[in-house]
């Protein structure tokens, strides 16, 4: 059993030293503990730091690319090197590296494919009273999304069996936390969460540089995510509401209509049949976008035999 940790890192030379030697060298069930870094174009010396600790991979981008394209690549090259268990963690030292071994405990008795580490969000010091109702506001929300009972969806401390890895996808460039768990959702991939610590805060977040840009880009990304993978509930439910008011205005000018006043509501009867059409082109929207998102599931399937294909090969080779 081959567990490989990753780190993603961007101008990461201060902490990343800090956070490598936090990382556990044993555990129980596995043989191999390796640690593969992503570099996402660093100016500093973060690549220098890591290869002069003794990690065994770095995944270089010449040019920041994001979180979401590093966390992809690092699953790629880990799956490329035997990888049996992925473990992503912070390059800021932000997990306990002791849990490590708590998270990928349903890997290895078979109980899951996705661990993610739950935060003590409401006792963490550095975090503020709104930072921690946002971040419950936003699991809730992805919990809705996704059909599942994951209490921090923003947690980058995750642990993924092979098999889960093959599978995921990452479209947008903001972050990959969010999406991965309502793809796994809706791909009905076996999902846990367990309890972990944090560590003193080094230095701040990197992901946003306000709070009004976070709830932004998570917004969107939850409403993207959402209808890629559930899009025929999003279309209906929209083109439902904007059906329901067009209907109650067009009841509305028949009542006045039959009560002899109805040539005073013309201006309702003509948005009402407005409202009318909208809703249903939207519903015909929604039932159009769930046959692209069948296509979609077709070529995920490709997609995972295709991988399977070429990792098991790899693993060959070496």
């Amino acid at each position: 059993m081959k567990l490989i940790i990753q780190i993603p890192c961007y101008n990461e030379a201060e902490t990343l030293e800090i956070a490598l030697n936090d990382l556990p060298k044993k555990i129980d069930g596995v043989d191999e503990i390796e640690i593969l870094i992503i570099n996402d174009g660093s100016t500093d010396k973060t690549v220098e730091v890591a290869k002069n600790w003794g990690v065994n991979y770095v995944v270089n981008f010449k040019k920041n690319r994001g979180l979401a394209k590093g966390f992809m690549a690092g699953l790629d090259a880990c799956l490329r090197n035997g990888a049996d268990i992925i473990v992503n963690t912070d390059a800021d030292d932000q997990y306990c590296g002791e849990d490590i071994a708590k998270l990928i405990r349903p890997i290895l008795d078979g109980k899951a494919d996705i661990v993610i580490g739950e935060r003590p969000i409401d006792a963490t010091e550095h975090f503020s009273p709104l930072k921690k109702k946002l971040q419950h506001l936003g699991s809730w929300t992805v919990r809705v999304a996704s059909h599942s009972d994951i209490p921090d969806a923003p947690s980058g401390f995750r642990a993924y069996s092979r098999e889960a890895a093959m599978r995921m996808n990452v479209t947008n460039e903001y972050t990959y936390t969010l999406e991965t768990i309502i793809q796994a959702g809706r791909n009905r991939i076996a999902m846990e969460s367990v309890p972990i610590r944090t560590n003193p805060e080094l230095r701040k977040s990197r992901l946003f540089s306000s709070m009004f840009g976070y709830v932004k880009r998570s917004t969107i990304t939850i409403m993207r995510s959402f209808m890629m993978y559930r899009p025929m509930s999003f279309f209906l439910t929209i083109g439902g509401v904007i059906f329901l008011l067009g209907l109650i205005l067009g009841i509305r000018f028949l009542v006045f209509f039959l009560t002899g006043s109805g040539t005073g509501h013309i201006q309702s009867l003509i948005l009402a049949s407005v409202l009318l059409m909208i809703g249903f082109q939207t519903a015909i929207i929604g039932l159009q976008a769930d046959l692209i998102a069948a296509n979609r599931k077709l070529l995920e399937d490709i997609q995972y035999h295709v991988r399977k294909l070429d990792y098991d090969h790899a693993d060959e080779q070496d």
